[in-house]
């Protein structure tokens, strides 16, 4: 049954009947394991995937030098592969497991058969791409100019949206993704932690106070939370 991704997966969730018979009967569900890549640069996408409960997936660049850092995350609001490429172009990020879940998975050739039969859907998935386009551009004026605490607080906020209050993750894997050094990112999670915000454990962050550690935050969070609501909301057009 695929009942559950069409209700916890946000774009799945605004189709109505008659789009939803043009991918269900298509789509496989499929559980995720944590640092499984389910696209690799230079990828041609062959499915597009979308998670659902708390399922995380990261994209992320690296550089010649080994070093790599996240350009953006997607969990239950979206999807990865095919629908932002059209699935004819090859993957410019590597899309890697964040935090292990379901996801619908759903071949390409199908996607994009629905997307030719269904200008909801191709309008959908345009919206999408405009959305990941923002929180790219976000990112990019966020590591530009705050604070190495108020990215952290952001990241954890999307996080929560999409994992729950615990996110598993290990302190030293939350740095890789900010592309910071471990120790920077050990002194503002000792801030937080200080200040109640957050509780740790072995490889776990736990969100205490939502309110307070948006108060951390800088002005990246809500700007995307009122676009994607803006270009998709609950109906698939906007609210």
């Amino acid at each position: 049954m695929t009942d559950e991704a069409f209700a916890g997966n946000r774009l799945l969730a605004t189709f109505e009947t008659e789009s939803r018979k043009l991918i269900e009967p298509h789509g496989e569900l499929v559980e995720l394991k944590t640092g499984e890549v389910v696209l690799g640069r230079g990828d041609q996408p062959k499915v597009s995937i979308f998670p659902f409960d708390s399922t995380m997936i990261s994209l992320g660049v690296e550089l010649s030098s080994g070093r790599s850092a996240e350009v953006a995350s997607i969990g239950r609001e979206g999807a990865v592969g095919g629908i932002v490429s059209c699935g004819q172009a090859p993957a410019f990020s590597t899309a890697k497991v964040l935090m292990p879940g379901p996801a619908l998975r759903v071949p390409m050739r199908e996607l994009e058969r629905a997307k030719s039969e269904s200008p909801f859907i191709a309008n959908l998935f345009c919206r999408f791409s405009d959305y990941l386009l923002a929180q790219v551009m976000q990112s990019a004026a966020c590591n530009a100019f705050h604070s190495i605490q108020e990215r952290a607080a952001r990241w954890l906020l999307h996080a929560q949206d999409r994992a729950g209050d615990r996110i598993d993750l290990t302190q030293e894997a939350f740095a890789g993704l900010l592309g910071v050094q471990r120790t920077t990112v050990n002194a503002v999670i000792q801030s937080l932690q200080a200040d109640h915000l957050v509780a740790t454990g072995r490889g776990v962050i736990r969100v205490t106070d939502r309110q307070g550690l948006k108060k951390r935050s800088c002005e990246c969070y809500d700007q995307l939370e009122r676009h994607f609501a803006a270009v998709i909301g609950h109906s698939g057009h906007g609210d």
